[in-house]
């Protein structure tokens, strides 16, 4: 497979035409430490400055897995890669790519989490850009600041809704720096190519505006029309200065998230990873829970524990695949039903967005064991009750609400389903709405299970179960490799349909024998270039390619896959 090594690029990019021996030492980019040969230390003075061996990247790998395994927590072993990506890029990624399945969940979901909410404390040194609604009207010049030119992805957060963590302001920088890590480890996006960014327009977390080690605006939170054009003015500038990328909104709240985007989707290359990237992960489950079950997408009943963004991401984004397989709409948006934190979502319920109303379905043919007088208000607030008057096949927890799937709701799933589809989905672990042991033992190993966050396989009565990770990293830096390969100009729901249905089709007989609905995290570079290379023919497809179509996508795709080994 040929590959970019971006080597000479690197040093381009900053206009190094022959960088400097402390360039060369501390750009993490150009830093090979120890890798350096003997000619390099002559050539470029570094004799004296490095120990006398000259390692290969297997050696060095080695050492770093010695000093990773020394680390006493989760948090120091992030805290470690952190500063190895700070020191030397390419040996961080090939970590990285040596063993995913054990380093995505440091550098990413659930660490990620505890990272973000001790940032203040543990920073060190500051990756990513930081503007300040201080300096507002000045974002464009803030940018130029940036060293690279051709930046062609950035993720930008506000930090109001981090994870299942709430506020963490600043603090948020943690979620950018892991995603576009995970474009590089798990889709083979050139690093340099890529920029975290936070928007930083105060915080309301009590603890953070108390805290000394803060190092964010400390004031509270800029709302309103003030807020909107400090994030116009940064997506608009973005436009001037790095003309090509594309713009990843993350971990914004639902009351920001679904207006930005619809703000700003038809008019710059940009997607939000919580509503469209969770919701064609989420579909990808179910394709591969429907091959388990042995039924079909028609089949599917859907109550989802939680109505923001995310869920309601996921409903049209199931919705979208009905109609195209022929489905009325109606009846279509009929099978997806919410509970939100005052109960079942029905219609006539007061105060509902405008984004729940094609899903606030009359309920009153349905029989509730805990009905309420008022009509106007949700005649169910139980979970177990909705699941037993609705029968739903699939129940899909995007909630935050630790322990919502407890032994009585999934009891009911099982009631009415030989399969239940159970996917908690919740970011971080202590968010997810049950554990996958807890949902195999009380279906007695019956529920197709998937959730956001890593868990053990596991042994019931005999039988191996692997739980699949329904993990937005199946989705995300595929789209991104698509994008980075055709230069795209928009980013549209097609694009993750097709993702989806690209990433059901790499799970094999064999993955789902063991219940795993989704290909092993372990082959997630593979699987991501399967996924991009059919997002790349879409966009080709689509007419919204600034580049000619290649004679051959995959090997041009392929092409330009970063390649950390020296």
């Amino acid at each position: 497979m040929p590959h970019h090594r971006h080597r000479r690029a690197d040093s381009l990019a900053r206009g190094m035409d022959s960088p400097t021996r402390f360039q060369l030492l501390f750009d993490a980019r150009l830093n090979k430490g120890t890798a350096f040969t003997e000619a390099e230390r002559d050539e470029h003075g570094l004799l004296g400055l490095l120990p006398d061996a000259v390692e290969s990247e297997a050696t060095q790998m080695a050492r770093i897995r010695l000093q990773y395994a020394q680390q006493p927590s989760d948090l120091m072993r992030y805290q470690y890669l952190s500063a190895l990506q700070d020191r030397n890029e390419r040996l961080f990624y090939a970590l990285l790519r040596s063993d995913i399945q054990t380093y995505m969940p440091i550098v990413y979901t659930p660490t990620v989490g505890e990272a973000c909410q001790q940032f203040g404390h543990i920073m060190r040194r500051p990756k990513g850009m930081y503007i300040s609604i201080r300096h507002r009207g000045r974002v464009r010049e803030i940018l130029r600041n940036w060293l690279v030119q051709d930046i062609r992805f950035i993720v930008v957060t506000d930090g109001e809704r981090i994870l299942g963590l709430g506020d963490q302001g600043t603090c948020g920088m943690g979620i950018p720096v892991g995603k576009l890590a995970l474009y590089t480890a798990c889709a083979g996006v050139p690093p340099q190519a890529t920029l975290p960014v936070v928007l930083d327009v105060g915080t309301n977390n009590e603890a953070f505006l108390a805290d000394p080690l803060y190092p964010g605006l400390r004031a509270r939170r800029t709302t309103g029309d003030e807020y909107f054009a400090f994030v116009d003015e940064f997506v608009d500038a973005v436009q001037e200065v790095f003309p090509d990328c594309c713009i990843q909104f993350e971990d914004f709240t639902n009351a920001i998230a679904i207006p930005l985007l619809a703000r700003h989707r038809d008019r710059v290359c940009c997607f939000n990873d919580d509503i469209q990237g969770t919701a064609a992960v989420a579909l990808a489950g179910l394709f591969g829970a429907c091959r388990m079950a042995g039924t079909r997408m028609h089949d599917q009943r859907i109550l989802f524990m939680g109505a923001g963004s995310a869920a309601v991401g996921i409903a049209e984004l199931f919705v979208t695949h009905l109609v195209r397989e022929g489905m009325d709409l109606q009846e279509a948006h009929s099978r997806c039903w919410f509970v939100n934190s005052r109960g079942l979502v029905t219609a006539g319920m007061p105060g509902l967005p405008e984004y729940l109303a094609p899903f606030a379905h009359d309920a009153s043919g349905l029989v509730f064991a805990d009905r309420t007088p008022s009509s106007a208000q949700s005649p169910c607030t139980s979970l177990v009750h909705a699941v037993d008057a609705i029968r739903p096949t699939a129940l899909i927890g995007v909630s935050t609400v630790a322990g919502a799937f407890d032994q009585a709701v999934v009891e009911a799933m099982t009631r009415a389903n030989a399969r239940p589809i159970i996917f908690p989905l919740s970011n971080p672990t202590s968010k997810s709405e049950c554990t996958a042991e807890q949902a195999i033992r009380w279906s007695d190993g019956a529920a197709i299970f998937a959730a956001g966050s890593p868990f053990a396989p596991l042994h019931w009565k005999g039988r191996l179960h692997v739980p699949g990770q329904g993990n937005n990293v199946y989705i995300y830096p595929a789209i991104g490799m698509a994008v980075y390969a055709t230069r795209a100009h928009r980013v549209t729901d097609a694009m993750f349909l097709r993702a989806a249905e690209a990433l059901a089709r790499q799970t094999t007989e064999h993955d789902l024998s063991v219940g795993l609905i989704y290909p092993p995290v372990s082959d997630i570079l593979q699987t991501s270039i399967a996924v991009a290379i059919e997002v790349a023919t879409l966009v080709h497809e689509s007419g919204l390619a600034r580049v000619p179509r290649p004679a051959d996508i995959g090997a041009h795709l392929r092409s330009l896959i970063y390649d950390p080994s020296y």
